[in-house]
């Protein structure tokens, strides 16, 4: 039983599995939860230290304050699983988040604000504009159509010699707003023509891997 979470624990941090010493705060783990629940799924264990050390669950009311979390600071609730570990005497909390379709999930900011949450390698991040109009366009269930002009030749024509741009970018080099740069990208992205590569410090927007530029453009052309 317990090699299984030692296991886990000697990946270390990462996109699906985050630690933590203790539990304080049902808001700020709340955020954990949604971005979870909004990117891979992934699991939470209670009880670790950032380094690994296992420390032990120190209250039951811990599993009260996740349980808060998810059905309080989470909107729509998120769904979880729970089990208890004992290793050396010690007990891990293991919660199990799935990924789900039924999102976006939000949590309350420092500031109370409901904002969205996405999951990079061990970082809870903010979902920008373009995401968030990606998910509103995929939940719609329907087909896009889009029509092949200067702006995504402009686009296509860059990432073909580039490897990566970004939305202030693509909008000077196209000579055009935010908000028609936002939906060229958002069209794209539900196209699985571009993708996005989100960092800590910015987004990018780079060609699909799977795909060469002349395979780009036959697809838009078929979009017309």
């Amino acid at each position: 039983m317990s090699t299984y979470i030692r296991n886990l624990i000697a990946q270390g941090e990462h996109q699906q599995l985050d630690f933590k010493f203790e539990i304080s705060d049902s808001k700020k783990i709340a955020r954990t939860l949604a971005a979870f629940s909004n990117t891979d799924g992934g699991k939470l264990l209670v009880g670790v230290k950032d380094n690994g050390a296992i420390a032990g669950v120190r209250s039951e009311e811990e599993f009260y304050m996740v349980e808060a979390a998810a059905q309080m600071y989470c909107r729509p609730p998120v769904e979880f699983a729970t089990r208890e570990w004992n290793i050396e005497g010690k007990t891990v909390l293991e919660i199990d988040i799935p990924k789900s379709d039924n999102g976006p999930y939000s949590a309350p900011d420092k500031d109370g604000k409901w904002m969205v949450y996405i999951r990079v390698h061990d970082q809870n991040l903010l979902a920008n504009t373009v995401l968030l109009k990606v998910w509103q366009l995929q939940n719609r269930k329907k087909g896009i159509t889009i029509r092949y002009t200067d702006k995504e030749k402009i686009l296509l024509d860059y990432l073909d010699k580039n490897k990566e741009i970004t939305l202030s970018k693509f909008r000077k080099i196209a000579g055009i707003s935010r908000k028609v740069a936002e939906k060229v990208l958002v069209d794209l992205i539900t196209l699985q023509i571009i993708q996005m590569n989100i960092t800590e410090k910015s987004m990018f927007y780079l060609i699909h891997p799977a795909l060469t530029l002349e395979t780009l453009n036959q697809q838009i052309k078929k979009q017309q």
